[in-house]
């Protein structure tokens, strides 16, 4: 998928990480904010954007789904937040989505190499099982050495975070396309001024 490509409820997939793209769906300013996570549907329509909802979901939305999306963005908001302020924080709804989405794993036989593998599945259809690669996501990414690349656009409206996977990590903006290109006309026409 194309990192600025807006999917139908509006979500930007420009953070190159699931956990910062999941954080990203809520963003704006004072009153010109959007939530991209309004019902269970646009949950689901948010994790098959990301190539992450599973085979097992059919017609069948999970109970819930939308609360706890909810809570785990802001859980995961606050998470990002105190690491890269070094403090800690309240981790109850990262803990309870790891556990009770925990994926089950399977060794299975594989035709097509004669060999085995291990294959991953979600362990049911709840919301827990549904949201738990973003938890995992996001405890790759606190965890990580690389964490310290996170960052929040430099464009003085924009909210948004992304990893900074640059070979200079000189990243300042979520997007070129969009608050990049804006600050730089902005930074432009501030200098040709008399």
């Amino acid at each position: 998928m194309n990192p600025t490509t807006d999917t139908p409820q509006g979500a930007l997939f420009v953070a190159d990480n699931l956990a910062l793209d999941f954080i990203n769906t809520e963003y704006g300013v004072g009153d010109h904010r959007h939530d991209c996570l309004v019902d269970d549907q646009s949950v689901v329509g948010w994790l098959k954007a990301a190539g992450q909802l599973p085979a097992i979901v059919g017609e069948q939305i999970p109970h819930g789904l939308l609360a706890l999306a909810r809570q785990l963005r802001e859980c995961s908001r606050a998470v990002v937040s105190a690491a890269m302020n070094g403090v800690p924080t309240d981790l109850s709804v990262i803990n309870q989505v790891l556990e009770a989405g925990r994926p089950a794993r399977m060794l299975e036989w594989d035709d097509a190499v004669h060999g085995f593998r291990i294959d991953v599945h979600p362990r049911d259809n709840s919301a827990a099982s549904l949201l738990g690669p973003v938890a995992e996501s996001l405890v790759a990414l606190v965890t990580s050495d690389k964490f310290e690349f996170v960052r929040q656009c430099e464009a003085h409206d924009c909210v948004l975070l992304f990893h900074d996977l640059t070979k200079s990590h000189r990243r300042r903006w979520c997007s070129m396309a969009t608050c990049g290109n804006r600050m730089k006309v902005a930074a432009f026409r501030s200098r040709k001024k008399p």
